[in-house]
């Protein structure tokens, strides 16, 4: 080094600078390396050490995470039912059977990306991982904007298609109306939550939602109680928390991490990054919506029946997905886990590691299907008013009905997180295909038996599941080689 000072000394100020840029060149080559390994105190590296600790204290606060945002659904359910009446619950209920719906096209985006991340953090590839944040952003945002905009546009057309009844139409829309403003939330939320999760940090987007949660019931109650504002307060209280949650953990990611700051920079934006993620992410979101299309024309096929059983399935959906979320979350961590380290081709922590998630998730399955079915009732009539017994009555049918079989969804779930993880999503897709065809297939004909009447669509859920089940896992064994390298 003294030699080199003393020799650009002698030439003169532009050897000086010369030597300056050198410096800096080599610092921003060095800081870009540096970057892929530096980890925070609440990010984890899933290629390394051990499997089933570290997978589970990442998949924790996921499961945490997402209770907290069913504590949005669940606020308004519980204050609907408890102030407004059966006629209102049933039309929240729809209203989150449509928004979920709606929003399963941007998780599913998110999430697909989100895996590509994953694989790219495991190959510590910083260039690769900056141009597909940037790519995927941009290309989420826009159908985001799309989606926005194409759902108020045909607002009032979904009361003829889904065959929504007449009493249930007024505080529907206008329900709808203000939900449909935090759409754009959802999608800061969900993009910046696969980022870090893709990274490793699960604790910080359950921070944010912990947060959203608690002022989410908080307004419910004022807004629907103090201030009598109706469906249309429950709403409101629900977009403030989803913005607040939205644009709190982009403003985090966007000061913590230069790579998210790369959305900005026009030159990572490239074609082929591009191409990459509307290929990856649009099966994950075709996966996703063509499983909540199934749910939608399930829930039009309920509507016929009248508000008693609309009613019953909005509570009972509620308290199903509060039940196997869990096991959905914990797919999800698998999937980073897998992602990580198929980007870091470790094939034998892959194959350890979903050994350890199917006994995990399917001991969690069959404890929450014996709670559910002993405490159906109970359950129940946290969302509904004692009186409304016939109410009450149909969704005990549906929880025990369905509730028994959860370690069916518990595998779907892992295979749906595995097949995304190892690059290969069509595969999910046809999964969702078979579980959600023959439910709504099965749906429509059993039902239409006068003797099964609405039981037969409870029926459909199970039967769907363990068809998708059986097909993922004949696909596993006889292609499992390939997959896995």
């Amino acid at each position: 080094m003294f030699v080199i000072l003393s020799r650009l000394k002698k030439k003169g100020k532009y050897s000086l600078v010369f030597f300056l840029w050198i410096c800096y060149d080599s610092y921003e080559k060095k800081d870009k390396t540096f970057k892929t390994k530096v980890r925070e105190p609440m990010q984890m590296d899933l290629t390394r050490g051990g499997i089933t600790r570290p997978m589970l204290l990442f998949a924790g606060p996921m499961i945490a995470g997402n209770l907290l945002q069913q504590c949005y659904n669940i606020a308004d359910t519980l204050i609907v039912g408890r102030a407004l009446g059966a006629s209102a619950l049933a039309s929240v209920g729809f209203s989150f059977t449509l928004m979920t719906f709606l929003t399963s096209i941007i998780l599913g985006l998110c999430m697909g990306s989100g895996a590509l991340l994953s694989m790219r953090f495991g190959q510590r590839d910083e260039r690769a991982l900056c141009e597909n944040l940037c790519a995927s952003f941009f290309f989420i945002a826009l159908v985001t904007v799309l989606l926005n905009i194409l759902s108020f546009v045909c607002l009032d057309g979904l009361r003829a298609f889904l065959r929504v009844p007449a009493e249930v139409w007024g505080d529907m829309r206008e329900y709808l109306f203000v939900i449909f403003i935090g759409i754009p939330a959802v999608f800061l939320y969900n993009y910046f939550a696969s980022f870090l999760r893709a990274i490793g940090n699960s604790i910080i987007p359950l921070g944010f939602l912990a947060v959203s949660a608690v002022l989410n019931i908080a307004l419910d109650l004022w807004f629907v109680i103090g201030l009598n504002r109706g469906v249309a307060g429950t709403a409101e209280a629900t977009v403030i928390a989803q913005y607040v949650s939205g644009i709190g953990i982009a403003a985090y990611a966007f000061m913590r991490f230069p790579q998210v700051r790369s959305v900005w920079k026009l030159c990572c934006l490239r074609c082929g990054r591009i191409q990459e993620i509307v290929s990856f992410s649009t099966l994950t979101c075709v996966q996703q919506s063509i499983m909540n299309l199934g749910i939608l024309m399930v829930q039009g096929l309920v509507n016929s029946f009248g508000p008693v059983v609309m009613a019953a399935f909005a509570a009972a959906v509620k308290i199903d997905a509060f039940a196997y979320m869990p096991v959905q979350d914990f797919g999800n961590a698998f999937s980073t886990f897998v992602a990580q380290n198929y980007g870091a081709k470790e094939s034998a922590r892959i194959r350890a590691g979903l050994k350890s998630a199917v006994c995990i998730s399917m001991a969690f399955c069959v404890v929450i299907s014996a709670l559910v079915s002993v405490f159906a009732r109970p359950l129940m009539a946290i969302f509904v008013d004692a009186g409304e017994t016939e109410v009450i009555l149909e969704g005990v049918r549906y929880l025990r009905i369905e509730g028994a079989f959860y370690c069916g969804i518990g595998c779907l779930f892992l295979l749906y997180g595995l097949y995304r993880a190892l690059g290969r999503p069509g595969m999910s897709v046809v999964l969702t295909v078979i579980s959600l065809g023959t439910r709504v297939a099965l749906a429509y004909l059993l039902s239409a038996i006068p003797a099964m009447g609405v039981t037969g669509i409870w029926w459909s859920v199970p039967i769907g599941w363990g068809l998708a089940d059986l097909a993922g896992l004949l696909y596993y064994k006889a292609k499992k080689q390939a997959l896995l390298f």
